[in-house]
């Protein structure tokens, strides 16, 4: 790896961003990271002739909070008291004032974040939803491409004509792998720590006093589970999560290397979303064994390759307004699958300041942007605990605890974007349908109250995009298996988690869309799985029933094991065809499914398995008209609508022609 030694590079004073968060006529919401507080200027320039805008940004206009002696997130919410043209491009400039007093603009200080022959990036105000694109699931060591820089070479073929512009890019889920941490990704944080002087914290119930001690230990990497206390609490988080087995905090198979700092997690955000902090650090190798050692060659290499495409991953989340929302992974595996899982994991210090500072963390570089309004409270909050961090650059023990515990009770991560179609985020996370009966089976992925409120943001539209990161409707196989594994009292081997696995949810949720008043066409955006899948829906027996469609868009930089997919795939569609018995024993047997094949499948796949990120087009009543997966490979793989006729003819030719799978495609 090729980086600059941090004794022989300045600071720059922009570290991430700007990313374009939420946008309308009248409010223009922006996050980044500086090494020191920053005088900023915006400038907005609509392409259509349009008086300009400029101010000054300052007071409520400009919030910052440092995280460490250099690094201070800036959250930029600016109201407009005219609003803004829609359906035109409108440059911008974010220019600052540095340390002599000269003002610089993003031209010069972010040359990267504009497109070939601009030198300002851009933004389009939607009127109406007209396209999206969406996914989930990036992993930094994943050997294979990056979804959002194919998101980058498109929106570069594709932004001249402004209607051509995604409304929006939705990332649902699985933004950051907290919980599954290469080895050079974990040097690189450390590094990175040390170069910023991220706060530091006090670590109760760890067999390690604080941060520094932890980032010292032998243990650090590859085998951060020996960090746990050797007490008998310890022992039953090891029992309860792994079958008796010594394995890291929680439930990953590959959470070696979990994060556990609020410093650690934030630092991981800098280094996914910007090539700039790498441009600060060396990685050095630990001390590692031989083992080890090669494990952590093999994941550089991949890790170099991830890098190469960040500023193509800044440009397009400078160019494109971005709402986000968590899955487990931002947090932890398995978070809050079971209510047994919540009672060890929360019932201890350690594993309860794991998994609340993944959630501070989001709260600062996700939530917040995605409608500040709303996390209003918990930002003074974490405001409150910061500054006295930048007193003596350790956070209070006892503070940092406390809004730990708010924020695990906090209940307001969803929100709704007021557009045409309407827009719903769902939190799939931390409202569960717990079974006080058997406490070690999943949870509702939405108790009844966080459906009521559901219900009530979607009474009299006509039509609405919902983001569940968990997709609504699944695999019935994998389902299947999973119910399997959950009788057999081992729900967490199999991330058993889907809307179907918990009647009381799955119930609500299906008859929330036979209810007269909601909408009469649902899209359902989804990630999550690591493959990708498209399904229209309809309920059986009703003529003006609602139009329902099911896109799955999984992962930005992830997919699924390509045999044991293949497996899946062909097994569900013969024992889940549509005339099959089978399919009277789901809770979906009111719904008519029909799935989509892709335009490239050889043998009748109805599950896409690869990286990429999903485009879709919406008619003007709300419909998806054109869906793709762009593949991070560069390839379009294509959705099309079935007739009745084609789908008959797709069946039988699966039975005439099928063979069982031989290896990966």
């Amino acid at each position: 790896m090729t980086t600059l030694a941090s004794s022989r590079s300045a600071l720059p004073a922009v570290l991430a961003g700007p990313i374009l968060r939420r946008i309308s006529p009248d409010r223009i919401v922006m996050w980044l990271v500086g090494t020191r507080p920053l005088s900023l200027q915006l400038t907005l320039m609509p392409e259509d002739g349009s008086p300009s805008y400029e101010q000054t940004l300052e007071g409520a206009s400009c919030r910052c909070l440092a995280v460490g002696r250099h690094a201070h997130v800036h959250l930029i919410d600016v109201g407009l008291d005219s609003p803004l043209p829609q359906d035109v491009r409108i440059d911008y400039d974010l220019a600052l004032l540095d340390e002599t007093g000269q003002v610089v603009s993003i031209a010069d200080w972010g040359a990267h974040l504009g497109y070939d022959g601009a030198v300002l990036p851009s933004f389009v105000i939607a009127s109406r939803i007209g396209s999206l694109l969406h996914g989930s699931c990036r992993k930094p060591h994943y050997a294979g491409g990056d979804g959002l820089t194919r998101a980058d070479t498109w929106l570069g073929e594709h932004r001249a004509e402004p209607r051509d512009r995604p409304a929006w890019l939705l990332m649902t889920g699985d933004q950051i792998y907290a919980d599954d941490v290469a080895g050079p990704m974990l040097a690189a944080i450390h590094a990175l720590i040390r170069r910023l002087g991220l706060f530091d914290e006090i670590l109760e119930g760890a067999t390690v006093s604080d941060s520094q001690a932890l980032y010292a230990a032998p243990e650090s990497y590859y085998r951060r589970e020996w960090l746990l206390p050797d007490i008998e609490s310890s022992e039953a988080l090891r029992d309860r999560f792994f079958g008796g087995v010594r394995k890291p905090v929680f439930t990953s198979a590959n959470a070696h290397n979990h994060l556990i700092t609020f410093a650690e997690v934030m630092a991981m955000y800098l280094l996914v979303w910007s090539p700039v902090p790498w441009r600060l650090i060396d990685i050095e190798r630990p001390v590692l064994t031989a083992e080890q050692a090669s494990l952590f060659d093999k994941e550089l290499a991949v890790i170099d390759d991830f890098i190469e495409g960040l500023e193509g991953v800044a440009r397009v989340m400078a160019n494109l307004p971005s709402l986000m929302i968590f899955d487990d992974h931002d947090i932890t595996d398995d978070w809050n699958l079971t209510a047994a899982w919540e009672q060890t994991a929360y019932g201890h210090p350690f594993s309860r300041r794991i998994i609340g500072n993944a959630l501070l963390a989001y709260a600062l570089c996700q939530g917040w942007g995605n409608d500040p309004d709303r996390l209003a409270e918990p930002i003074e909050a974490l405001a409150e605990l910061l500054a006295k961090g930048s007193e003596d650059r350790y956070l209070p023990a006892a503070d940092q605890d406390a809004l730990i515990q708010r924020l695990l009770r906090f209940e307001r991560w969803e929100f709704v974007v007021p557009t045409s179609p309407r827009l719903v985020v769902l939190d799939t996370r931390t409202r569960r349908w717990r079974s006080e009966r058997h406490r070690n089976r999943p949870s509702g992925l939405m108790d009844w109250e966080a459906l009521s409120d559901l219900q009530q943001a979607l009474l009299d539209e006509s039509s609405v995009v919902i983001v569940s990161p968990a997709p609504m409707f699944g695999v019935k196989l994998i389902e299947g298996v999973q119910r399997l594994f959950t009788l057999a009292g081992k729900p967490l081997l199999v991330d058993a988690e889907n809307w179907m696995a918990h009647r009381g949810a799955a119930s609500v949720m299906l008859n929330i869309f036979r209810h007269s008043r909601t909408p009469g066409n649902y899209v359902i955006l989804s990630g999550d799985v690591h493959y990708s899948f498209v399904y229209d829906i309809h309920i059986r027996h009703r003529r003006e029933g609602p139009r329902l469609w099911q896109i799955t868009s999984s992962g930005l930089k992830n997919a699924f094991p390509d045999t044991l997919l293949d497996w899946f795939d062909r097994l569900n569609r013969w024992l889940y065809a549509p005339r099959s018995p089978l399919n009277w024993f789901t809770q979906r047997r009111a719904m008519r499914i029909r799935p989509r094949i892709p335009d490239c499948a050889k043998a009748g796949e109805r599950l896409w398995n690869g990286a990429g990120i999903g485009w879709v087009r919406l008619d003007d009543e709300g419909r998806p008209s054109e869906i793709v997966q762009l593949d991070a490979n560069g390839g379009d793989i294509h959705f099309p609508e079935q007739s009745t006729s084609e789908s008959r003819e797709s069946r039988r030719s699966l039975r005439r022609g099928w063979h069982p799978p031989t290896g990966p495609r």
